[in-house]
């Protein structure tokens, strides 16, 4: 159901709300200074797209980086993320082809949960608000306000601390800008309006690691579709993170606690994700798992 830029959450699922499972482009920002092609790569992949921002503090200013330990050096959120998609973003609001929004969902995995730092990051939104799905905070968390359609959507993980700021804090018939993960430990509560996804590591499907995850199989396989139903049924979206599938000669900064060792290995798992219904599909091969999706979605 659907009116003026504005949809109602019917499908529990992202991946139906916006066409297909999303590329969500890990660890998307530079790293010891290194790679700071990594937007550019996730951008250059097509729309819609997910983009991780790790988000740090330093004096007085969300900054994007891979530790607390902050030194200056990290390019702000503003700087590194809404500046470089600001062409991008005003196309989008002057084409005003609703029905294709969001056309970026913008993931904050906080490196440390200080008042400040969520504050920073708060104020960012803050100043980009029009461009931002929003949703109205009801009286009552259990009844899921309509989204107002905008080009980028915001999530962010589970701690409470993030919920005390993000939500807690805005009053009742305010703007929510940005949209938490629920605890998935023991998870039995339904979505509402804050609490829209679920963040799961690969080690829910395969407890034993990507690196020695060994051949994929059927039992993995339901496995797989019963932990994504179960999201579904009680209206969550669903993230798993990080499948890679690389030989180390090939390495672009990546780590090796997500690598399942080979193309065939990741694409195994990747397809299986893709065919389960897996809303947001995290990888640092943003290019190659971009081209199996765009591939798989044709061949359906």
């Amino acid at each position: 159901m659907k009116r003026l830029g504005i949809f109602l959450p019917t499908c529990a699922a992202l991946c139906a709300q916006i066409g297909r499972p999303l590329l969500d482009a890990h660890n998307c920002y530079p790293y010891e200074g290194l790679y700071k092609n990594r937007i550019d790569r996730a951008l250059s992949t097509g729309f819609p797209v997910a983009i991780e921002q790790d988000i740090g503090y330093f004096e007085g200013r969300a900054v994007v980086t891979h530790t607390d330990k902050t030194t200056g050096s990290e390019p702000t959120l503003k700087e590194h993320f809404f500046e470089r998609v600001r062409p991008i973003v005003e196309k989008a609001l002057r084409d005003n082809k609703r029905d294709e929004w969001p056309i970026i969902v913008l993931h904050f995995d906080f490196k440390d949960l200080k008042e400040p730092t969520l504050r920073a990051a708060w104020n960012v939104l803050k100043e980009y608000e029009p461009w931002l799905v929003t949703a109205t905070k009801p009286a009552d968390a259990s009844k899921i306000e309509p989204f107002e359609k905008k080009p980028i959507l915001v999530l962010t993980e589970d701690p409470d601390a993030q919920q005390a700021i993000f939500f807690d804090e805005v009053p009742v018939g305010g703007k929510l800008r940005v949209f938490g993960s629920a605890h998935t430990k023991d998870l039995t509560a339904r979505a509402d309006v804050y609490h829209r996804w679920l963040n799961y590591s690969w080690h829910e499907i395969e407890p034993e690691g990507q690196p020695k995850a060994g051949l994929w199989t059927e039992e993995k396989n339901a496995r797989l579709k019963e932990v994504v139903d179960r999201a579904h049924k009680l209206g969550y979206w669903i993230r798993f993170y990080t499948l890679d599938g690389y030989d180390l000669a090939d390495n672009q900064g990546w780590f090796q606690t997500y690598n399942f060792g080979s193309r065939a290995a990741v694409e195994a798992r990747w397809k299986a994700a893709v065919d389960a219904g897996v809303d947001m599909i995290a990888s640092d091969q943003y290019e190659t798992l971009g081209a199996f999706m765009r591939g798989a979605a044709t061949n359906k």
